[in-house]
């Protein structure tokens, strides 16, 4: 359906990819995900009371020379009930989320905690903030680790090189990574930028004594 139909626009779109994970992303990003992830997964299962399916997370690192030393932050706010138990809500949330994905990282769990830091969460989804296209850039991508062309994926069909032409960058990117790691070399970020042409910056992380 799409051979035929061109790019469909025009933009600067970016891929990125480091070794601080698996997945070759960006710890911080990984880690608010999964803490998005095990809080869906807990309310689906019924063992997240007062929980709504509206999430947000964010988690703050320390570096020392290119290493993680510590996690500074974590925050997550969470749509709930109406009548809920706050005291109850909070403490699920900072023992059985948050510290739990701490410790899956073997990272400290003395870090600071913010939940629901604007107050009550009640109203949420297109609800409370209505719309498809352009939305969530950034967490949608690399956490603010890269840059981005400020284009969304979100509503736009494989036409489009916002979105097609990230997914390739981002390809290109972990794989270029994951080939060095894999050799023994020197771990590696790599930002690509990808439209009319394709520029490939390999960044080396130094290692301090």
């Amino acid at each position: 359906m799409w051979i035929f139909g061109g790019a469909g626009d025009q933009g600067i779109m970016f891929g990125y990819a480091n070794c601080e994970t698996p997945e070759y992303m960006p710890l911080a990003i990984t880690m608010a995900q999964d803490l998005v992830k095990l809080a869906t997964k807990l309310r689906q299962e019924g063992k997240f009371a007062y929980a709504m399916p509206d999430m947000k997370s964010q988690v703050t690192l320390e570096y020392d020379m290119g290493e993680t030393t510590k996690v500074h932050t974590m925050l997550m706010s969470i749509q709930h009930l109406e009548d809920y138990n706050e005291k109850e809500f909070k403490s699920f949330i900072k023992n059985e989320i948050m510290i739990k994905i701490a410790e899956k990282y073997g990272l400290n769990t003395d870090f600071k905690v913010l939940i629901n830091p604007t107050g009550k969460f009640v109203i949420g989804g297109p609800e409370g903030d209505a719309g498809l296209t352009g939305r969530k850039i950034i967490v949608d991508t690399y956490g603010g680790y890269a840059p981005h062309g400020g284009g969304a994926f979100s509503g736009k069909d494989p036409t489009k090189v916002d979105r097609s032409a990230a997914y390739m960058a981002r390809y290109l990117a972990k794989n270029i990574v994951a080939s060095r790691n894999s050799k023994g070399m020197f771990n590696s970020i790599i930002i690509c930028n990808w439209s009319s042409s394709a520029n490939f910056n390999l960044y080396r992380l130094q290692k301090y004594k």
